[in-house]
């Protein structure tokens, strides 16, 4: 039988009144309700990032196989000795999913190595239209040729990414921006996935083929015969990590 999936959802939990219209329950409790009906999913956890370590104890990542980001306001906030964490464990193999604009956290930041909040925005309620490019991918299963998104944020080039590893999706949006809005990379045994649509504003997260894409990406980003490397057991401890990868950001 097929290992089960450890989840965490993880959410800053921004509590400006004027999103919660949208997401009255928190954007990681809509998330996680969706992933509840998910037969491959074992362990089900949110955080957010009003709570002790943010919700993110070594116990809690030692024990998540993937692990979703959402962010939107409060980047700054967040602990870098947590980041060092998590980052620690993505290089172990844990499986990172960072949603929407998330793509200004510090986590995708120390990831990549560069200035990835560089982009081009408005919040202008118009069409968003989100290709498929790798119709043979494991996170385009069931996806068909595009995902077509009524009212959305509308996001464009440049992006300040690095090259992806693979183009998994790209938006049109009703202005006429473009945006890379679905991509792969691998840092060290652990698999990472940006995917763009999910503004706070606006109910994307109910969409079917949205759930679909975050349920195939955590299947993608799984760890699978990956070595025995949790944080408490590697000779670099997160706190060092943390400080080597100062050195390099500085």
């Amino acid at each position: 039988m097929q290992k089960k999936i450890n989840v965490t959802v993880w959410n800053e939990e921004d509590e400006n009144p004027q999103y919660q219209p949208a997401y009255p329950e928190g954007i990681h409790n809509a998330i996680a309700a969706f992933l509840k009906e998910d037969e491959q999913i074992g362990t089900l956890r949110t955080a957010t990032l009003s709570q002790p370590q943010h919700g993110l104890s070594n116990e809690v990542l030692n024990d998540t196989d993937v692990l979703l980001w959402w962010g939107h306001v409060h980047h700054h906030l967040v602990d870098d000795e947590v980041v060092a964490r998590v980052q620690h464990r993505v290089y172990s193999g844990m499986g990172l999913i960072v949603l929407h604009s998330a793509h200004a956290s510090k986590i995708f930041a120390r990831l990549l190595g560069t200035e990835v909040w560089r982009i081009r925005w408005r919040e202008n309620h118009e069409r968003e239209r989100v290709w498929t490019i790798e119709h043979n991918h494991p996170i385009t299963a069931g996806i068909g040729e595009y995902i077509e998104i009524p009212h959305s944020e509308t996001y464009g080039e440049h992006f300040g990414i690095v090259p992806p590893d693979e183009l998994i999706f790209i938006s049109w949006y009703e202005g006429g921006e473009v945006l890379r809005s679905g991509c792969t990379w691998k840092r060290g045994f652990g698999k990472m996935f940006y995917f763009a649509p999910g503004h706070e504003s606006y109910r994307i997260y109910d969409m079917p083929q949205v759930q679909q894409v975050i349920k195939n990406a955590i299947g993608w980003a799984a760890p699978v015969g990956y070595p025995d490397v949790a944080s408490d057991k590697h000779p670099q401890s997160p706190e060092m990590l943390y400080k080597e990868t100062n050195k390099i950001i500085d």
